[in-house]
């Protein structure tokens, strides 16, 4: 009797995993039924059982969507590139005469087979460019498999998009402008090195819409693009929102127990410092918690002319002769506008420098936001003492607090007469009001054990 009912349990589970495994297949291995090509003149044919995507000249990108459109799914393909070229898989995406004409729009896993090896980062077409840059996620970037068949896999779930390559999480998104559209299959215009007749290959091309299990949560990396939001994974991680969003628990006065003066407001999930008259600056704020190793991220918008900072281990027993707090700081700064750019010794008061000591690398003007437009930020503190600080997905400073390099650039900065700068083991984290209107969102950390 026990072997029995042990027999009908095990029948039951795999009956149910099998539903729960319910793949539609989106390509009969023979033709293109229930595709259909827009935008470019790339060519789309079928070759033993494969789809072939090969480069057309003077045409631009090419999209053979899915007749059908889907909001949540989990898609796998099998795709190899023959060539160094661009490709990517489209994925709730539209084409409305409305938007550019018609233009493929919408959310895109990259395939990427060059040196960059962003494959698996998500890309916005003809929208809001890069949403995810693999670069903050190494092991990810080695997914990819130059030369070969790759399977790429898609699992979007309510406002959650991760991207595996061979079973490699690659991406994590957390986004909501589009819940549902039609996957495609992109065949890049040619640009750069790549020339025509280059080809992309694809099968096995299936998708599930019912009954949907989410991979694990793991450790890839998020980019959380809702407000003050936390998602699974980022709780799995170990993450907490450092500004709720809503009034300032957690946070007060530096040098005082008050809580921040009117020069500081939160509206609609957004903290802003005004700009002054002239009469009132220096009125920074600090978290009341302090931190030692730990991963901060923040998302900063300037206006016109404007400076601030993020400050970090930030010490209360260094008096600046004034409201302001001393520590190590992120540097948050119109490089245009502002004087304090062209100040210092090679750069090292510019946008997201480790202010007054190391100056930052200089991003690409494609992934430079312009002023109004929202920075995500992101310093990590490892238990070593390695510190980075990172800009809209790019690394651009790194450093040793304590070794004697990081000391011989204390001795030479602003900082020297502070006995011990940015050198204990824990301290506050602070944001600065150098008197110029700016904003700040999705202010978050994890301690690092």
């Amino acid at each position: 009797m026990f072997k029995k009912l042990v027999f009908v349990v095990s029948a039951l589970v795999l009956s149910n995993n099998l539903i729960a495994q319910k793949w539609t297949n989106l390509f009969d291995g023979k033709t293109l039924k229930g595709w259909k090509q827009l935008n470019g003149q790339a060519k789309y044919t079928v070759e033993n059982g494969q789809i072939v995507g090969t480069t057309v000249k003077d045409t631009p990108n090419s999209f053979l969507v899915t007749e059908k459109e889907y909001g949540d799914f989990i898609f796998e393909v099998d795709l190899k590139v023959d060539d160094a070229m661009n490709s990517g898989i489209q994925f709730r995406s539209l084409s409305t005469p409305d938007y550019k004409d018609g233009r493929v729009h919408g959310y895109q896993m990259e395939v990427d087979p060059t040196a960059r090896a962003w494959s698996g980062g998500i890309y916005d077409e003809a929208r809001r460019d890069w949403l995810y840059i693999p670069n903050i996620n190494p092991e990810g970037q080695k997914a990819f498999k130059i030369g070969d068949w790759n399977k790429y896999r898609i699992e979007a779930i309510g406002n959650v998009i991760r991207t595996f390559i061979n079973g490699i999480p690659v991406s994590y998104l957390v986004d909501d402008m589009t819940a549902k559209g039609f996957i495609a299959l992109q065949v890049h215009a040619i640009y750069g090195s790549m020339n025509e007749g280059m080809k992309i290959r694809w099968k096995n091309i299936r998708i599930q819409t019912e009954d949907l299990k989410p991979s694990p949560l793991d450790n890839t990396p998020v980019v959380n693009l809702l407000l003050n939001n936390l998602s699974d994974q980022e709780k799995h991680q170990g993450y907490s929102l450092l500004m709720n969003g809503k009034d300032f628990d957690g946070w007060r006065v530096v040098h005082g127990t008050a809580e921040p003066n009117k020069r500081w407001a939160i509206k609609d999930g957004i903290l802003s410092v005004g700009s002054s008259d002239g009469s009132e600056t220096g009125n920074d704020i600090v978290s009341k918690n302090t931190y030692g190793a730990f991963e901060l991220d923040f998302d900063f918008k300037l206006t016109e002319g404007a400076n601030s900072g993020v400050k970090y281990f930030v010490d209360e027993k260094f008096d600046s002769g004034g409201r302001s707090g001393v520590g190590l700081e992120y540097q948050v700064l119109d490089d245009e506008k502002h004087p304090d750019a062209k100040m210092g010794v090679v750069g090292n008061r510019t946008m997201a420098s480790l202010y007054d000591l190391i100056p930052s690398t200089k991003l690409d003007k494609r992934f430079q936001r312009k002023i109004g437009d929202w920075n995500q930020a992101r310093v990590i503190v490892y238990p070593d003492n390695t510190v980075q600080h990172w800009l809209n997905g790019f690394k651009v400073v790194e450093y040793q607090r304590k070794s004697n390099i990081y000391n011989a650039l204390v001795a030479r900065s602003k900082y020297a007469k502070y006995d011990g700068f940015g050198a204990s083991d824990a301290g506050h984290i602070l944001i600065q009001d150098h008197g110029d209107n700016v904003f700040y969102k999705n202010i978050k950390i994890k301690e690092i054990k």
